[in-house]
């Protein structure tokens, strides 16, 4: 048998040998991808520098004389010349490369890198309604001005919602259609919706918001005083604006229907709607329409329904009332006063804690007659280009009741306005009811949602959940409203499982082909067959990357968009800078008016 030779030992090579190998092999290699597209683009540079000096004729390919030894490839050409040629011009366009596919990545990374279409879900030809050549001639059939238009800026054909996931076709929601967005905190809510959305609007504008400063308030006030007039009502110090408008809550309230509305919106900012329908809300909402019928057709100040609340023995809405023809509700009213003592007060004292805001003087400026500002009137507002933001705080209770009844006020206006110009407004009315929840709870909102877009009026209501939608509206009020929008905006952050389920089940299922083997004695055969799949799980819903969004259009198949944000767009740096100057004077106004009161402070 052969005898087997010994192993023989592999040559010694040491770890720091082979390090500073591959060290220096990959310093090689990287100057070589360095030096190789920069000697290029010298060779390059030098040869147009000469044939646009007509110094020389265009010289062979040798990046390292071009880089190294100009002389030789260009003797006649002057130094300055060959200068800018072989190490400006490229240093300029390097640059600007660097400076485009870092705004491209930007763009990408803001749009949570969505940039394939998830599969089973609609396709451009799906949404054909929603896109650009049917949305405009929708327009142009909903709007008189643009019906001879040769050519329509898209911004008159209806409001950007995004980009079609993976694509470039943009997606916009009509001038008919009603909107409602459910997107968490931070998903683009405010900077890819409603920022936007105020920015495009063809005619006037009314937003909702709990917060002022780096907001849509400060992002949009330069801009939309460059179109129209700006009104702020700031009744609890949002943006600390200075009180330079009033609104009178009871012009609308001289009918019984409008003071029970203005009543409904001190009711709805105080209790949820599991609570409205006791008797002591209902019948604190009640006196509290009496009494502001009384005001309204006596054109008293709101303020005097507090003075009226404190002493219920006081006569004079009683007589307001009989005056004015309203005999069966003062016949009401008296019955409350002159019942029984505990049930009068506990009626009472329950609408003095609904209206209780107006003992605050500084809210209370804002909508009592003032003779030093101008007064807002809906009815001027509705066919301009002006814009007004409401404010208020979370949680601001009357506060933010002032608000939803001005923002009522506005929306009804518009409608009797639409009717009474053929039945739709041109420009239409937008509507961008941010935190709705929270500061403009409307009661009836989710019934309007069924007609306003018909008017021309284009609410775009806000919610960080649905289960918000709920407790305010309560289950069937907040279903009725998300069956009503024709448009639904599914952002980012949805934590809520039943909600998360009940949107795969919407988007629905699509065919998966599965390949299954088996092997047998007669050999190994194979099948194919088809099995039923979410598009889209719960689960994958959750994790929905943050830029991107879920659109339900009324009709269509479900689709997954890119969204725009605002600091992406043209015009972004003028942009932000004016929302820059806008929170440095909200600052500025805010210190102004601490050491204001701590001058009082110290003089009292």
């Amino acid at each position: 048998m052969p005898v087997p030779l010994p192993e023989q030992p592999l040559p010694n090579r040491t770890p720091s040998t082979s390090d500073a190998t591959d060290i220096l092999f990959k310093l090689l290699l990287g100057a070589l991808v360095v030096a190789v597209p920069l000697g290029s683009l010298a060779w390059l540079g030098g040869n147009c520098a000469a044939v646009l000096t007509r110094s020389g004729r265009w010289a062979p390919y040798r990046p390292a004389d071009a880089l190294l030894h100009p002389d030789l490839l260009w003797p006649a050409t002057g130094h300055t010349a060959l200068l800018v040629g072989r190490f400006i011009a490229p240093g300029i366009l390097l640059a600007t490369a660097a400076v485009l596919a870092a705004r491209w990545w930007t763009r990408r990374s803001a749009s949570g890198g969505q940039k394939k279409p998830v599969k089973g879900m609609a396709k451009a030809n799906d949404i054909e309604p929603l896109l650009a050549k049917a949305i405009t001639a929708k327009a142009k059939s909903l709007r008189p001005s643009l019906k001879h238009a040769s050519k329509v800026a898209p911004n008159d054909t209806g409001i950007l919602l995004g980009n079609l996931a993976g694509t470039r076709h943009e997606v916009r929601m009509g001038y008919e259609d009603v909107a409602v967005a459910i997107m968490a905190p931070r998903s683009g809510k405010t900077t890819s919706l409603a920022i936007p959305a105020i920015l495009s609007a063809p005619g006037p504008v009314l937003l909702t918001s709990n917060k002022a400063a780096g907001d849509a308030f400060t992002a949009t006030l330069a801009a939309r005083a460059r179109v129209g007039r700006t009104w702020t009502m700031d009744p609890q110090q949002i943006a600390h604006a200075l009180r330079v408008m009033w609104w009178d809550p009871l012009a609308d309230a001289t009918t019984l229907e409008g003071a029970n509305r203005l009543a409904g919106h001190f009711l709805a900012a105080s209790v949820d709607a599991s609570q409205q329908g006791d008797f002591w809300s209902k019948a604190a909402q009640n006196v509290l329409a009496q009494l502001f019928l009384a005001a309204a057709n006596d054109r008293r100040p709101i303020t005097d329904v507090m003075r009226w609340l404190a002493f219920p023995a006081d006569r004079t809405p009683l007589d307001t009332l009989r005056d004015h023809g309203f005999h069966a509700v003062a016949s009401q009213l008296k019955g409350t006063v002159e019942g029984p003592p505990e049930t009068r007060d506990g009626i009472y004292e329950t609408a003095r804690q609904y209206a209780a805001c107006l003992l605050n003087a500084e809210i209370a400026a804002w909508v009592t007659p003032q003779t030093d500002v101008p007064q807002f009137k809906p009815s001027e507002f509705v066919t301009s280009r002006d814009t007004l933001y409401l404010l208020s705080k979370d949680g601001g209770g009357g506060a933010s009741a002032v608000i939803a009844a001005c923002a009522d006020s506005v929306m009804r206006t518009a409608t009797a306005e639409a009717e009474r110009a053929g039945g739709r407004l041109d420009p239409p009315l937008i509507a961008i009811l941010d935190e709705a929840a929270n500061v403009c709870k409307i009661q009836d909102l989710p019934d309007l949602y069924s007609h306003l877009g018909s008017r021309g009026i284009i609410p775009l209501t806000i919610l960080q959940s649905y289960r918000q939608g709920q407790k305010v509206w309560g289950d069937a009020g907040m279903d009725a409203m998300w069956s009503a929008a024709t448009i639904k905006i599914i952002g980012s952050g949805i934590d809520d499982p039943d909600f998360a389920d009940k949107l795969s089940r919407l988007i629905g299922d699509h065919d998966v082909e599965t390949t299954s083997t088996s092997i047998s004695d007669s050999g190994k055969s194979t099948s194919v067959s088809m099995r039923q799949q979410r598009i889209l799980p719960a689960d994958a819903i959750r994790a929905l990357a943050k830029g991107s969004a879920l659109l339900f259009a009324t009709g269509l198949r479900a689709a997954m968009l890119t969204l725009r944000p605002w600091y992406l767009e043209p015009g972004a740096d003028d942009l932000s800078a004016a929302s820059a100057r806008a929170s440095r004077a909200i600052t500025a106004r805010a210190i102004n008016k601490t050491l204001t009161q701590d001058d009082f402070d110290q003089a009292a």
